[in-house]
């Protein structure tokens, strides 16, 4: 299940509840399609950053190379491979003010400057500053990506960050295309003014390049828009633990992505407690079984995959490699169903 999922898509969401070990899952899945001789990005949006400790390797904003599948499947592309990055999402509000203040700088008289600097210190630290940033760098990845890569996994934030995420392409679209429509507006009058002081003035607008940038940023949230929307390019993947709590929140999740159109390909039930190691753990077993019979029920037909705990801390190549195995044998199962790949 988990691997033909990883196979089918360009681009696959990893998201839910904190703790849940949705990071653990991403490095897994990366390295499972990187062995099946797949050219993988993995991207962490989660601002409590953990993906450089898994990898046991420091990672920033571009690309690092942190896994090559010598042995694995060899294709004409080469082996596969696992790069990854973890966004940051304050280097991207600079940049992108950066671009507007020189903009500004060019537009507006002198004596405005100082006023414009104060109002974008204040607007770069606005709420929704950080979302669109992060939105802004995810549509940027993907762009850059295409042909480089055969999947992108995102690595995302806890549950409520990550569906106010995916909800912004639409509404981030509509205002982009709402400021040219202004933009285009503006410019008409201005040029009908320059014709009636100069009818031969063919000079145009001080505001093109805005205009460009705005048309730019438009395009861009658009794409990802109808990208994440494209179940033949995109799923998203539900990770979550065997108890009360969790399963509710997933179930929430479910609901809500469904209402956004995003295509949800599963769920893995992380870190289920062995039933034959003692009375505790046997007892542990029964209440996690409880809730996944619950969980079954409630997705039903989604594919249902579910993990084992693990012995030790899943950091570095080795432990990533034992979790990547057992994902590539997870089959998932529907309702009623037991660990299949496991």
């Amino acid at each position: 299940m988990l691997l033909d999922i990883a196979r089918s898509r360009r681009l696959l969401f990893v998201g839910g509840k904190g703790g849940t070990g949705k990071t653990s899952v991403s490095s897994g899945l990366a390295m499972a399609r990187a062995l099946d001789g797949g050219r993988v990005l993995l991207v962490s949006t989660d601002p409590a950053h953990n993906l450089g400790d898994i990898w046991r390797t420091e990672l920033a904003d571009e690309a690092r190379r942190v896994y090559t599948a010598e042995t694995a499947t060899v294709d004409e592309a080469g082996p596969g491979f696992v790069d990854a990055i973890e966004v940051d999402p304050q280097a991207t509000i600079d940049a992108h003010f950066a671009i507007v203040e020189a903009m500004m700088r060019r537009m507006l008289p002198e004596r405005t400057h100082a006023a414009a600097r104060d109002h974008l210190r204040t607007a770069k630290t606005a709420p929704g500053s950080h979302e669109s940033a992060v939105l802004e760098r995810i549509a940027v990845i993907c762009e850059e990506a295409m042909g480089v890569y055969d999947l992108v996994i995102f690595d995302t934030a806890p549950t409520g960050h990550t569906v106010h995420l995916l909800s912004l392409p639409e509404r981030l679209t509509g205002w982009a295309e709402s400021l040219v429509a202004n933009r285009d507006r503006s410019e008409r009058f201005a040029a009908a003014a320059r014709s009636l002081v100069s009818p031969k003035e063919e000079t145009p607008g001080p505001d093109a390049q805005m205009r460009r940038t705005l048309l730019s940023r438009r395009d861009r949230f658009a794409l990802l828009r109808s990208t994440i929307a494209d179940a033949g390019q995109t799923g998203f993947l539900i990770t979550t633990l065997a108890e009360r709590l969790p399963v509710a929140e997933t179930l929430v999740l479910v609901r809500q992505l469904r209402e956004l159109d995003v295509d949800l390909t599963g769920i893995v039930v992380n870190r289920l407690s062995p039933a034959d190691s003692g009375e505790f753990l046997a007892a542990r077993r029964a209440l996690e079984d409880e809730q996944l019979r619950q969980l079954h029920a409630a997705v039903d037909p989604l594919p249902v995959a579910e993990l084992p705990l693990l012995p030790g801390e899943l950091t570095g190549a080795e432990a990533v490699r034992q979790l990547a195995d057992l994902l590539a044998r997870e089959t998932g199962t529907g309702r009623g169903g037991t660990e299949a790949g496991l």
